[in-house]
């Protein structure tokens, strides 16, 4: 019986979250049911929405249960199988958890299309992110050639694949992120017009120059102030998709709209979504972006942090922005 190791949440957090909030296990490997299989994970997700989901407060979804499995998502191996539909060696995605090992209903798995992409690309560019930057850009900001829009974290999983997407479109896009070197990626490797470093002293100026025709369209990810300072430049019937407040999910202000009166004056729509919500989009969404990776005209970038052992860690870094591109845990 192979040995399952992993972390379940011990506690809740009080202000930012902390390691004591975790705690680390080993256990026999869980045994498959009827109608069942246990799946071998070799990539564990590590996402914003989790630290959200280790409060108790209410939110979109369930809060992450003391005392179970942290949740997250997984992409691996069906290594032992009581479903009919999934044999010994499928690849499969699914929420395994922060684990080696877990049990799934075939309902609740999905099976890897064939494709050279690598399969930790299904927890990321093709996978929740990337599906989340497509529902975003194609059905609520729309950008139409000429337009600008503007990403934050626009090297992460999210960002990354709205700003591809939005080039595609013809829009002129600006990135927002942390760093020199990331706003060198963003321009240099995803093909963005140019990306303003969110750290920098003269940031707001520095944005204005990025957009010297305002904003037409603004994809959300993070919040605070960058996000006030592009709120401000939006243009009459502007769009905002809000898909992540990462700023204020450490205990710190929440990010507020300083002038309602901009939203009326400048008809601004803003819309905020849950990509969970939309689950018959899917299919379409992620054959969609796996044909842009085939043909090259997608590309991505990853932090792998290696072990389980490393995934709280790896999840504080990711919260704080430290990662490059989507975060993942290497667990094979």
């Amino acid at each position: 019986m192979p040995i399952n190791k992993g972390f379940v949440l011990a506690s809740r957090p009080q202000g930012e979250a902390s390691a004591r909030n975790f705690r680390f296990f080993e256990a026999p490997a869980p045994r498959p049911g009827a109608g069942e299989v246990l799946v071998r994970h070799h990539y564990l997700s590590l996402d914003p929405y989790m630290r959200g989901r280790m409060d108790e407060s209410r939110s979109y979804a369930a809060s992450q249960k003391l005392d179970e499995v942290m949740i997250g998502g997984t992409v691996g191996e069906v290594v032992a199988s009581n479903d009919p539909g999934f044999a010994l060696g499928d690849k499969v995605v699914g929420q395994g958890g922060w684990q080696l090992y877990g049990v799934a209903r075939g309902a609740e798995l999905r099976k890897l299309p064939e494709t050279r992409a690598p399969i930790q690309a299904f927890l990321g560019a093709l996978g929740m992110p990337g599906v989340t930057a497509w529902h975003g850009a194609n059905r609520i900001l729309e950008p139409e050639p000429g337009q600008t829009l503007v990403v934050s974290a626009a090297t992460g999983a999210v960002g990354a694949v709205v700003g591809q997407l939005a080039k595609a479109r013809g829009a002129r896009v600006v990135g927002i992120a942390g760093g020199a070197e990331k706003c060198g990626h963003a321009v240099n490797t995803l093909g963005f017009d140019a990306c303003v470093d969110h750290r920098a002293p003269a940031f707001e100026a520095d944005l204005a120059a990025a957009t010297p025709q305002g904003i037409d369209r603004l994809f959300e990810n993070v919040g605070g102030a960058p996000f006030r300072a592009s709120f401000r430049r939006l243009n009459d019937f502007g769009r905002v998709a809000i898909c992540g407040l990462i700023a204020s999910y450490e205990g710190a202000a929440a990010t507020t709209i300083e002038d309602m009166r901009l939203v009326l004056v400048r008809r601004i729509m803003i819309q905020g979504f849950i990509v969970m919500d939309r689950m018959e989009e899917w299919p379409r969404a992620i054959a969609e972006l796996a044909g842009l990776a085939e043909s090259g005209k997608l590309t991505w970038r990853e932090t792998i942090a290696q072990g389980i052992e490393s995934a709280p860690e790896a999840f504080f870094g990711m919260l704080k922005g430290r990662n490059f591109g989507k975060q993942l845990v290497k667990l094979i």
